[in-house]
């Protein structure tokens, strides 16, 4: 059985793979924006949930191996 929480690593996962090549270009981006809004915050002490940093670096690090991947098969065609 899978938990929610692996449920949600494997839709995120799965949707991030339906997206082509410059669709996970700017979620990398958006991701990158969100986690340097969520770093400001933690400087400032205005970050309640710190552990909302964790989450959106394998976020990141998620999308940028799916886009590695998906630019690694475009490359051997």
């Amino acid at each position: 059985m899978a938990t929610k929480k692996n449920a949600a690593k494997v839709s995120k996962a799965a949707t991030l793979r339906e997206k082509d090549v410059a669709g996970l270009q700017a979620e990398v981006k958006d991701l990158q924006k969100a986690h340097f809004g969520l770093r400001m915050q933690k400087a400032t002490q205005q970050l309640a949930n710190v552990a909302s940093l964790r989450v959106t670096r394998r976020d990141i690090a998620r999308a940028k191996t799916i886009l590695a991947q998906k630019q690694a098969a475009a490359a051997a065609k």
